[in-house]
């Protein structure tokens, strides 16, 4: 096992938050935001995904969500979900697979659909193994290079812990400890050698994380303040190396969508784009996650740091 360890200091210190919602005091992200779209999913309470298109345009443009496949899990169990990428499946379908955690297991799953329309049979779910009970957050990562790579990372309490995932298989689990300030985490970088993660904390912070296949993570402070009201992150490309960021506050049931430019630490670039109607967060909606393109001939690698 390879343990690194961060100060916890470096993510811990309570920040006096300047308002509830962020406010971007930078100039513009510049054209990088133009034209740029995300397709945010949601797993119900009903046990459907649901997906939404959210292009930031001026306002900010949320689609008609559409629901399908309705079914696809047991009725509100499921408590976490990894983006679900998505790829040709020919003759003529279209096959979608993620992971989600449904009570304590966690489960890999695909299922394809033609014409929009769920094939029953397609249908797989695969237990990759028990005991998830205080994880608050999961995320998988698949980079295409010379060399594909697969990794999947958790958040439990203060510890973040990653795997290389081959197949089926789960192996050489690492952990990185100092990170109990952490609310939640967003992907916004895949590279042949590092993942990258947008995270906020409670005190409000917002910081990047750097986990390399080798060494410890590398922390950088992004803002100081005001973002300890967000759940949830989603983060998608936005043009050659920025990041379009979709924070989500569940109490109040809004959203809120920001450009943002390739992470520097301070100095990166936060242009906030407007906020989405009340219908993003219905109280329906268990679970959100990232749908991308996600094969090798997409190559849509993230790379906003």
């Amino acid at each position: 096992m390879n343990r690194g360890r961060i100060a916890a200091g470096a993510l811990g210190a309570a920040m006096t938050a300047a308002a509830l919602v962020p406010v971007p005091v930078q100039a513009a992200a510049g054209q990088a935001s133009a034209a740029c779209s995300m397709t945010l999913g949601t797993v119900t309470v009903q046990g459907d995904h649901k997906f939404q298109k959210i292009t930031a345009t001026t306002p900010v443009t949320a689609g008609t969500p559409s629901v399908g496949p309705k079914g696809l899990f047991p009725v509100d169990q499921v408590r976490l979900a990894t983006s679900v990428g998505w790829e040709p499946d020919p003759p003529v379908a279209m096959l979608d697979r993620g992971y989600v955690v449904m009570g304590t297991d966690l489960y890999r799953f695909s299922y394809a659909t033609v014409g929009g329309q769920l094939d029953p049979d397609s249908v797989q779910k695969s237990k990759v193994g028990g005991g998830w009970i205080h994880q608050t957050y999961l995320e998988q990562s698949t980079y295409y290079g010379t060399k594909t790579r697969s990794n999947a990372y958790a958040l439990q309490g203060d510890v973040v812990t990653r795997w290389t995932v081959e197949g089926s298989v789960w192996r050489s689990r690492a952990t990185y400890t100092g990170f109990s300030a952490v609310k939640t985490l967003t992907l916004i970088s895949q590279t042949a050698t590092y993942d990258t993660f947008l995270a906020n904390t409670r005190g409000g912070a917002l910081y990047t994380i750097r986990i390399p296949l080798s060494g410890k993570p590398v922390v950088k402070k992004v803002r100081a303040s005001t973002w300890q009201t967000f759940e949830t992150l989603i983060a998608e490309k936005c043009g050659s190396q920025s990041t379009l960021l979709l924070a989500i506050d569940r109490d109040t049931r809004r959203g809120y969508l920001y450009a943002v430019s390739h992470a520097n630490g301070t100095a990166t670039v936060i242009k906030g784009l407007g906020r989405i109607g009340d219908q993003l967060a219905a109280p329906e909606d268990k679970t959100y996650f990232r749908r991308y393109p996600g094969s090798a001939e997409a190559n849509l690698q993230l790379y906003g740091e």
